[in-house]
Formats: structure tokens, C-alpha cells, sequence
């Protein structure tokens, strides 16, 4: 073999044959060799050997309608349960359509390709290939402002907050309906992990909480306290001497909340820090169209995002999430064992402090 190519070369294509017996981490470490089958066992291998050191405080970000799919509670909240994610950015729509399943409002399995006109007549919704009764969301928005109406919403907090306290409730009902709690919200509430959502407007909830504002309703979701919450998160996981990983399935809001937390404390607040230290990201968006979406990690350093020391440690896999995180999920709890939960949310006001403190000693 040439010098050079040993210098390029990791390893040598050796395949073995499946068998019955063929367990889903040996298939992803020996049969997912090439293409994106390769960057897809390589974010798996990153993930479970260095994103889940303990000291490494992980962030996932989702797009894309995946709780639909029932994969909240298939794949993020058993993550969530093993301490592998511990604080979320996600979009509304994924945290509204979760809900379904714990209020036991029934989404079908059909097939792309159906007459939509039909669907319309018959109030029918569909979501690519899933189906579900109209009055689906009825009875979920009419659960949703029921909550905002509540007194502990009656004032202005961070989406965090707001989803925590959501949590319980959705805790509660599935309590009621005589089942352990399961959905993203509730697992997510018992044990402590922040969820933001990046455009609270831009969702059923959304809508609802506008909604009752029109009665007089007095939540505000105020955005400020999400930056600078996320930072704060960022910031003392680094300031402690552990690292920041982010986990990005798809791209849009959700991606760029959780990216920018990098640029929030070095270009904004000024403070010294490299950016985050492990970046893999699931995706079927081109980087050539100059999209967020489909923006590459080493683009993303030149942001501040990724720290330029660390690149090597970062995946762009571009395939369905909907693929990815199942197997990802699978990968991770057959080869590492459970984290300790972080309880981030619990600490929200004790790491605003640090943050606050390292701005304004630097200001002066």
C-alpha cells in the first residue's frame, strides 16, 4: 500500500455476512461501512464515545414533524430517561402533536399519494402518510388553552417555564387515563430537562396562547429569557471544564437556536470560549442553496459555533431523522450505560447568575 494512501485510509472494507442473529449495533459498526451509511455509524460511534462522556453536556435540536411518527416516545424520551439529552430545542409543532398521545387522541398509519380533497370533505388530516380525525386537534387545542387559562400561566416567562409547567399537566392526564407518563413533555418536566422552542408563535400552541390573549390572557413567552438561558447553559458547561455537544435533527429555527448559544457569548457578550465541541447533524438539506438548514459544521465555524480545534469531532449525515434517530437511539442504549439526569432546568436561575456575573465584570 502507498504511503499516501495509508494516510487516508481508516479502514479496510472487510464486510461479514448478516445473520439472523445480527444484533442492530453490530449491523451499524460492520454493514453501515460506506456513504451515508458510514456518516450515520460514525455519528453513532461519536455520540456513544465521546458525546456521552460525563462530563459533556448534550443538546438536541428537532425539526420536522417526528412525534407524529410516534418517535418521542419510541426514541427521545427513552435518551431522555437514560440522561443521554438533557435540554432541547424543538419546534411547537412537534411538543403539540405529543400531546395527542397523551390526551389518547388515536393517529393512523396510512400512505402517501391520497386524494387531499377528499381528506378536506371527510376532516380528515394528514401528514405525508399520517392520518387523524380533525376533531384530534380540537381536542387538543380545547386541552391547551384549558392550561393557559390556568393562574400559574397568568404572567410572562421563558418557553422553558412555560413547557415545564405544560409537562405536569400532561403528567397529570395521563395519570387520569390510568397509564404512567410517557409522552416528551411529561418525561422531560419529571426529570428536569430545559425544552425551548426557538418561534413560539409558530405552532398550534402558539396559536392558542394567542388565543386567550384575546380574553385577557396574560402569558408572554419572552425570548430574551430563551437566549440568554440557553447561553447560560453553554457557558457553564464549558466554564466547569466539560464540553457542549449538539445533536441537530433536521435544521431550520430549532438548529439555529441551539447553535447560536456560541456566538451569544462570544460576539454578543464578549466572553472568552471556542464554541461547541461535538456537532453531528442529521439532514436532507444542500448547503449549496445557502440555507441554515443545510449549512456544513466547518461553515458553522467561522460563526463561532463549532469550536475549529474540534472539527474532526463532527458528523453531517444526510438522511431522514426519522431513519437516523431511531438507530442512533438504539446504538446508544445497547452500547453505553445511563447518565446520571443533569436537571438543568432546576439550575435555570443559579446559571443565569454566572452568566450575568461573567457579562458584567467584563463590561467594566
Amino acid at each position: 500500500m502507498s504511503r499516501f494512501l495509508h494516510t487516508i485510509a481508516t479502514r479496510r472494507i472487510e464486510p461479514t455476512a448478516l445473520t439472523p442473529d445480527t444484533q442492530l449495533a453490530e449491523l451499524v459498526d460492520n454493514a453501515f461501512l460506506s456513504y451515508n451509511a458510514g456518516r450515520l455509524r460514525e455519528a453513532c460511534q461519536l455520540f456513544v464515545r465521546k458525546v456521552l462522556e460525563p462530563t459533556t453536556v448534550v443538546g438536541v435540536s428537532l425539526s420536522g414533524a417526528l412525534t407524529p411518527a410516534g418517535l418521542g416516545a419510541s426514541c427521545l424520551v427513552p435518551l431522555v430517561r437514560a440522561g443521554f439529552i438533557d435540554w432541547i430545542v424543538s419546534t411547537g409543532a412537534n411538543l403539540y402533536h405529543e400531546t395527542h398521545f397523551a390526551l389518547g387522541l388515536p393517529l393512523f398509519q396510512s400512505r402517501p399519494g391520497l386524494d387531499d380533497r377528499k381528506l378536506r370533505e371527510n376532516h380528515v388530516i394528514r401528514i405525508y402518510d399520517i392520518v387523524f380525525d380533525y376533531q384530534t386537534l380540537l381536542d387538543t387545542d380545547r386541552f391547551f388553552r384549558e392550561l393557559i387559562r390556568a393562574e400559574p400561566f397568568q404572567r410572562t416567562m421563558s418557553t422553558a417555564e412555560f413547557h415545564n409547567l405544560a409537562g405536569r399537566a400532561v403528567a397529570d392526564r395521563e395519570r387520569a387515563l390510568g397509564r404512567a407518563p410517557k409522552s416528551l413533555l411529561a418525561v422531560c418536566h419529571e426529570l428536569g430537562v430545559p425544552i425551548y422552542t426557538s418561534s413560539p408563535g409558530d405552532s398550534s400552541i402558539g396559536m392558542n396562547i394567542a388565543a386567550v390573549q384575546l380574553e385577557g390572557g396574560q402569558l408572554r413567552m419572552d425570548a430574551s429569557l430563551d437566549v440568554n438561558e440557553t447561553a447560560a447553559i453553554v457557558y457553564e458547561a464549558k466554564q466547569r471544564g466539560g464540553a457542549s455537544a449538539v445533536i441537530i435533527f433536521g435544521g431550520g429555527s430549532p438548529k439555529n437556536f441551539l447553535l447560536q448559544t456560541e456566538p451569544q457569548i462570544q460576539e454578543v457578550l464578549g466572553l472568552a470560549d471556542a464554541g461547541h465541541d461535538y456537532y453531528i447533524q442529521f439532514t436532507d438539506a444542500r448547503p449549496d442553496t445557502g440555507g441554515l438548514s443545510g449549512a456544513t459544521p466547518g461553515e458553522a465555524m467561522t460563526w463561532g459555533k463549532v469550536d475549529p480545534e474540534k472539527l474532526p469531532d463532527s458528523v453531517t449525515c444526510y438522511t431522514d431523522s426519522t431513519i437516523a434517530l431511531p438507530i442512533l437511539t438504539a446504538y446508544a442504549l445497547a452500547k453505553h450505560a445511563p447518565r446520571p439526569p443533569r436537571r438543568l432546568y432546576d439550575r435555570r436561575d443559579e446559571m443565569m447568575a454566572n452568566l450575568k456575573s461573567s457579562y458584567l465584570s467584563h463590561r467594566k
